[in-house]
């Protein structure tokens, strides 16, 4: 790389990044070397010179072995003609590496037989899953003649097939699901956004037969299935709650029974705690088990543990950290990422706007789509009983449609649903 120009471009193809040296002093080198060629717009060879100098600017020239060492790595290689099998052999030798690291955390959890074996199994399958992932030779399709006969025949299909939709027929005029896209639902507290996930969810689950994760970290496992079974059998949410079924709730059920007891696509997380690497290892678990994920809903996006931000790091900036996290799940995965997420305390009241998102203005910047739900309460201020009050959802953002549109949406929250108001 400090020999042509022209090698570099067959070096950062071939490995992974700067972990796949095994030495502290070859990455310093690797990313010294990457900023200078990034600046000079690939028209300067970053010699051993200008390398010495951009890590004496950086304070690194003695963590990286100092000039000698720069000049004994340009003399040992000959020619850059091969620097392509050189960096092959490097992203190889990372990869047994990885081998042996996974192997070592893996035997060590085992003989540690700490917590739930289940866990520590689906745990240990994610950590073999990233293994594979991350040592897989990629072929990616990136000229416009490998994409030119997949855009001719969406554009025949009519509609992108890769879509989903959901189950209000006014939103899907406006509003496409697609993979790597990360969809971000927002509502003031009890404004319907854990609804909004929920039958969206069961939606693409149980009546498009998709695979979905539910990460939701407002609520249990029980109270998720007593809103999912009074969303899909019409009987009244109180009743499931208080375990108060007559005849007539018990036929409801029966109707619905075979859907529940077949829906093995259907994963619903209750974790109190959930991190990005956790949500991570669930999909790849739902992969795992021959379910690869269409979708993921997180409920609710500021609730999610930030990981990777620095000590001093603001709320703000966790936030951030937490909204590229679940868009970067949305690309690795080739699914929608659908994020609830919180208003601030202002946006009681009125309609809100996306700057009321709470703690960050990240999550405006990283959405592909937003939804602002809007609830306006009966007049008792009481709407969960028959009556339905009104949600309307307004199409904020839409990268890949029009925005602005708002679709009113029946709030019959003693079902758990949010109804298209079409159907009443």
């Amino acid at each position: 790389m400090m020999l042509s120009t022209a090698a570099i471009s067959d070096v950062v193809a071939a490995l992974n990044g700067p972990g796949d040296f095994y030495r502290p002093a070859h990455q310093v080198i690797y990313r010294a070397i990457l900023d200078l060629h990034d600046r000079s717009g690939g028209e300067t060879t970053p010699d051993p010179i200008l390398v010495t100098g951009e890590l004496a600017t950086r304070g690194e020239l003695q963590k990286a072995g100092g000039p000698t060492y720069l000049h004994t790595c340009v003399n040992a290689v000959p020619t850059a003609v091969n620097a392509e099998h050189y960096a092959e052999a490097v992203r190889d030798l990372a990869a047994f590496r990885k081998v042996v690291e996974t192997g070592t955390r893996l035997t060590s959890q085992g003989y540690a037989a700490v917590g739930e074996a289940r866990e520590v199994v689906q745990v240990a399958m994610a950590q073999l899953q990233a293994l594979v992932a991350g040592t897989a030779e990629a072929a990616p399709k990136l000229s416009v003649a490998d994409r030119w006969q997949e855009f001719i025949d969406d554009q025949e299909h009519g509609i992108d097939p890769r879509a989903l939709d959901t189950p209000w027929p006014d939103i899907n005029e406006v509003v496409q699901l697609l993979p790597g896209h990360l969809v971000t639902v927002g509502a003031a507290t009890a404004g319907g956004k854990s609804l909004f996930g929920m039958n969206l969810a069961a939606h693409v689950a149980l009546h498009r037969n998709r695979p979905v994760l539910v990460a939701s970290m407002e609520m249990g496992g029980k109270e998720l299935m007593a809103r999912l079974t009074a969303a899909e059998s019409g009987v009244y949410l109180e009743r499931l709650v208080k375990h108060k079924l007559d005849d007539n709730d018990w036929d409801k059920i029966a109707r619905v029974s075979d859907v529940m007891r077949n829906a093995h696509n259907f994963y619903l997380d209750d974790s109190a705690t959930q991190t990005l690497s956790r949500l991570r290892a669930r999909l790849r678990c739902m992969a795992s088990r021959g379910h690869p994920p269409a979708m993921l809903v997180c409920d609710y996006l500021q609730l999610v543990t930030p990981e990777n931000t620095k000590a001093n790091a603001n709320r703000a900036q966790e936030v951030g950290e937490i909204s590229r996290g679940l868009k970067r799940l949305a690309g690795e995965f080739g699914i929608p990422v659908v994020a609830l997420a919180q208003f601030n305390r202002g946006a009681a009241g009125r309609r809100p706007l996306v700057s009321d998102f709470k703690e960050s203005s990240a999550i405006e910047q990283d959405s592909n789509v937003i939804i602002l739900l809007y609830r306006e309460l009966a007049e008792d201020g009481n709407d969960t009983g028959p009556v339905a009050g009104t949600v309307e959802a307004i199409i904020s953002k839409n990268r890949s449609g029009p925005s602005g549109r708002v679709v009113p949406l029946a709030f019959q929250g003693h079902m758990a649903r949010l109804s298209s108001m079409a159907w009443l």
